[in-house]
């Protein structure tokens, strides 16, 4: 609930610091007296547009703080802070302040901050959800807005959205399971006959992992051959033959070895010549050796570049490496296998789908159902309210309205809005259609009296819901707005004494001049203070030992 309310240089306001407590508080003063600007000064902190005429004259800065504690933080309000990463510990207040400072003319520069952490505004208004509801002449959100009907029926009702909503959620996926699987059968069946020949060619080409390397590496080999064959030749040649090197060598050995004992020179050469042919033998080996190693068949190269080049061939037009191919055809296989298996992957599918859908239409009957039966209580709980209010006319109806199916939700199939006739005969319609401001905010107190126990805001404001009534409409208005606020926070800007006279706390919003200074300045009033406010409220401005009898009468009965 608000807990505390400081505004610095707001329009009249120069400096104000305000607490609040539990049950009702009642604020009251003369027509004028800038009640409006405590409201204004409230909202700025929800998130209201910041606007350069509510900085006071003669000063370049405003500021409104206001202090809001919790015996528990609700759920809401957790969320949306947590995602603004600001943590709030168990029993720590929470904090809201808007500065806004002029930049010339009717230019506002605005900041804002929770718990001295700066936030954006739009983080104001969600927040503002959770912690005041204001309902004043020209309200047109709260109970007034039909996009919350729904889902305060379904508070009423105490109705468990939540399942439907994880069955809306289970079709959703179901049917998105379906339709995707549908898709890629459809695909697949359209690419079948290219699949079926795509899979024929490359089986029939059987490529095999390593291949390509192998196949380059021979052809390599066989080209290097091929362009050394002349010399390989020509080498063979010389190495061969009577006339050859080696030959030579061999005989001039021979010769030499018939003399080589005749003197030790000769025989030392003997040896270096057996030593050179053995050498020249060797190379003749070798050369032999790598001819046959280099030797070429040209149909066979043929062959290998043929292969190596449909293998390419291959990969380029499958978008892959010739490595990869065999993968490729597993890929297709598993595809044609998937087509084949497809038309009964899709019936369990279907099937699954349609169980969700049906048991999300179950769910959301049964939502259906209760929430007609609450609204049948909402109504007669509302009728029962309107009477003591002065608006025994009027009726009331929560309408429950069945959705096209292409509307359907988590939420139901279902939208709820509450709708009301203020005079016998005429049609129902949305209430900012046909209520005037006061019947407005009276039949939001009726409303509010017969939602009482289903949450809402911590803190609920009523602005002059009381104007153009008194007496007994007073009175029961009063009654209502001192049995809401039992429970919890509710403040009432009010022109009634019988509903000031059942305030737990009253404060006077009094205007004052100084010279060409004025200022407002609002105080929290003893026992005394009140009989005195009620007594100017109920006599004007000459206050009768009546009116202060009759003050203290109304006091009394509160």
């Amino acid at each position: 609930m608000l807990t505390g309310l400081s505004i610095r240089n707001v329009v009249l306001i120069e400096a104000l610091d305000l607490a609040f407590g539990r049950g009702l508080g009642v604020l009251t003063g003369e027509t004028g007296a800038g009640k409006s600007i405590l409201l204004d000064s409230l909202g700025l902190v929800l998130g209201d547009r910041a606007d350069g005429g509510l900085i006071r004259a003669g000063a370049d800065e405003a500021s409104v703080t206001a202090t809001f504690e919790f015996n528990a933080l609700p759920d809401a309000l957790g969320t949306a802070l947590a995602d603004a990463e600001i943590a709030v510990e168990p029993g720590e207040p929470l904090i809201i302040r808007r500065r806004l400072r002029a930049d010339g003319g009717n230019a506002v520069g605005s900041r804002a901050f929770v718990n001295d952490q700066p936030v954006s505004v739009a983080l104001l208004r969600e927040l503002a959800r959770g912690l005041v509801e204001l309902h004043g002449q020209h309200d047109d959100r709260g109970l007034v807005n039909a996009r919350g009907h729904r889902a305060l029926l379904d508070r009423y009702a105490r109705a468990e959205v939540s399942e439907v909503a994880a069955a809306w959620d289970k079709w959703r996926a179901a049917e998105g399971a379906l339709a995707e699987a549908q898709a890629r059968l459809a695909a697949a069946s359209a690419e079948q006959d290219l699949l079926i020949a795509h899979l024929a060619e490359l089986a029939l080409l059987a490529p095999e992992a390593g291949e390509e390397a192998e196949l380059a590496g021979q052809r390599a080999a066989m080209q290097k051959g091929e362009r050394l064959s002349g010399d390989l030749a020509e080498l063979q040649h010389l190495w061969t033959g009577s006339d050859s090197a080696l030959a030579s060598l061999r005989s001039a050995s021979r010769r030499l070895d018939r003399i080589a004992h005749e003197h030790p020179l000769l025989t030392e050469a003997m040896e270096a010549l057996d030593r050179a042919v053995i050498e020249a033998s060797e190379a003749e080996d070798r050369l032999e050796k790598a001819a046959e190693a280099l030797s070429h068949d040209p149909r066979l190269l043929d062959q290998i570049e043929t292969r190596l080049f449909d293998l390419r061939a291959a990969g380029r037009k499958h978008g892959c490496t010739v490595d990869e191919l065999p993968a490729r055809m597993t890929e297709m296989r598993d595809a044609l296998d998937q087509i084949e298996g497809g038309e009964a992957s899709i019936a369990g599918l279907a099937r699954a789908a349609q169980d969700a859908g049906l048991d999300y239409r179950a769910k959301a009957e049964g939502l259906s159902v209760a929430r007609a039966e609450a609204a049948r209580r909402l109504d007669a709980a509302v009728a029962a309210e309107l009477a003591p209010l002065k608006l025994d006319a009027a009726r009331f109806r929560t309408a429950v309205v069945r959705l096209p199916e292409d509307r359907w939700g988590p939420q139901g199939v279902d939208a709820a809005e509450f709708l009301i006739s203020t005079n016998p005969g005429a049609d129902f319609a949305p209430l900012t259609k046909i209520a005037s401001g006061g019947e407005l905010s009276r039949f939001i107190l009726a409303l509010k009296v017969a939602l009482a126990e289903e949450g809402g805001a911590a803190t609920v404001i009523f602005d002059e819901i009381d104007r153009g009534v008194g007496g007994a409409v007073a009175s029961a208005i009063g009654e209502r707005l001192a049995r809401l606020a039992s429970g919890g926070q509710l403040l009432a800007v009010t022109h009634s004494p019988q509903v000031a006279a059942r305030g737990t706390t009253h404060y006077l919003i009094a205007k004052s001049s100084e010279g060409t200074v004025t200022r407002t300045s609002v105080a929290q009033l003893d026992a005394g203070g009140r009989q005195e406010e009620i007594a100017r409220m109920l006599s004007g401005a000459e206050i009768t030992p009546e009116a202060r009898a009759q003050a203290e009468r109304l006091l009394e009965q509160a």
